[in-house]
């Protein structure tokens, strides 16, 4: 499996599609689990995935800079998915394709190690290609992922999780239940660990504001999986 980088209408799509969701306005994107119930809404939730993958699995492009500073403004911000698109936003025309590719290799790969690193295995034991790791290929098995030739990362990282998570929504042969257990077991049980780190990192300044939608967006993925019947 492999996290590629999101298309300009994926990566739109994930933004302004569940952002206007049954909010009656373009102008006022407006971010809530219940609204997430429709077909519609599940392709969004995958697009979003995706696009988060897409700027996880490598420095955002000056494409995908382009596409964030120019989507909907939010005028008044309430909840923190819109506090934390507000921010992305700014930060697509606050930092360079330079800056960002630096910041992502400081924070991702560094020499040997980054700042923080983006595989689950890591965060649940403290070790890279654990008991975790196994256990997340047997299960994308039986789902019908493979890995594909050439990929370096493991399959725990944070991107791959993400193109993961966005072809299980939008696949009709997969039902709700195997999708909330591999959200409880791959994802949402370490993610919180990663986007703490991120956030609290130094170093970090664009990819703060990833992370920080990101986490929103997981906090509301909980909240929806949780009731979702």
């Amino acid at each position: 499996m492999q996290a590629e980088v999101a298309s300009k209408e994926s990566l739109k799509g994930a933004i302004i599609k569940i952002s206007t969701e049954d909010s009656g306005s373009s102008q006022e994107p407006q971010f809530e689990a219940d609204a997430l119930q429709s077909r519609a809404a599940a392709v969004d939730r995958a697009n979003l995935y995706t696009s988060l993958g897409a700027l996880f699995s490598a420095p955002a492009t000056t494409e995908h800079l382009s596409i964030i500073r120019n989507l909907p403004e939010i005028v008044e911000p309430q909840s923190s998915m819109e506090m934390a698109w507000t921010l992305l936003r700014k930060a697509a025309s606050d930092y360079s394709p330079e800056q960002i590719d630096d910041e992502y290799h400081q924070l991702f790969i560094g020499l040997g190690r980054g700042v923080v690193v983006p595989y689950g295995s890591w965060h649940l034991t403290g070790f890279l290609m654990e008991k975790p790791l196994g256990q997340l290929r047997a299960d994308l098995r039986k789902l019908g992922f493979e890995r594909a030739e050439g990929v370096s990362e493991s399959e725990d990282h944070i991107a791959s999780l993400c193109q993961a998570m966005a072809a299980i929504i939008v696949a009709d042969e997969i039902d709700l239940e195997t999708e909330r257990n591999f959200f409880s077991e791959h994802i949402a049980s370490w993610s919180d660990d990663f986007f703490r780190l991120l956030d609290e990192a130094s170093c970090a300044g664009f990819y703060r504001a990833v992370g920080n939608l990101g986490k929103s967006f997981i906090d509301v993925e909980k909240q929806y999986l949780s009731m979702a019947v």
